[in-house]
């Protein structure tokens, strides 16, 4: 951090560089970021990190009070766990053998077919899907979701969840069954938060 942002200064006051944002940092590497940046009347204006209903360190980290307190915009990744959220794999359909998704996750779909199955059953009630729910909830969380978009469905899903609105029970449910699964999704390339 103290090593590469000052010399992301010079870029800023020429204009080459019109904003600073960062991906994968702890609330201390964005806190000191953020106060190098100040001294020359810069901020850091982004925040891109894993954050899902399973991988929720950055809330707990104090992460997202931080962007919420900063005005700082934070962008969530991973939102849908690579697929593994969205109903669509499970014990009977698992992700594709030989894929590092399915190394990763072909393992856990037995232990996230509660939450799978919540989000599926809120889904149909507000007349949705299971993904377009748990992107809902990362909306209500006050974050802005990057999906992965391969197909034109996929578009349609993150129109329906930008305009469904989450309950507090809900929300609460969600949660009790992300943390009962007890699964660790978070990535070789990510420190602790």
């Amino acid at each position: 951090m103290p090593r590469w942002t000052p010399h992301l200064i010079p870029l800023l006051k020429s204009g080459k560089v019109k904003h600073v944002g960062v991906s994968n940092h702890n609330l201390r590497e964005i806190k000191l970021a953020d106060q190098i940046l100040g001294e020359a009347g810069f901020r850091v204006e982004a925040i891109q990190n894993h954050y899902s209903l399973l991988y929720r360190s950055c809330e707990h980290a104090g992460i997202l009070d931080y962007c919420r307190d900063q005005g700082i915009p934070f962008f969530a990744y991973m939102v849908l766990e690579q697929g593994a959220l969205t109903g669509k794999y499970s014990l009977e359909n698992p992700l594709p053998e030989g894929s590092s998704r399915a190394k990763i996750y072909n393992g856990m779909l037995a232990q996230l077919k509660p939450l799978t199955d919540k989000l599926a059953s809120i889904g149909e009630k507000q007349g949705a899907a299971a993904p377009d729910i748990a992107t809902a909830w990362a909306i209500a969380k006050g974050t802005t979701p990057i999906i992965g978009v391969t197909k034109p469905h996929h578009v349609d899903g993150l129109v329906r969840a930008s305009g469904i609105t989450l309950t507090g029970d809900d929300i609460a449910e969600l949660e009790t069954l992300a943390d009962a699964a007890n699964v660790n999704t978070r990535g070789f390339w990510e420190q602790e938060m």
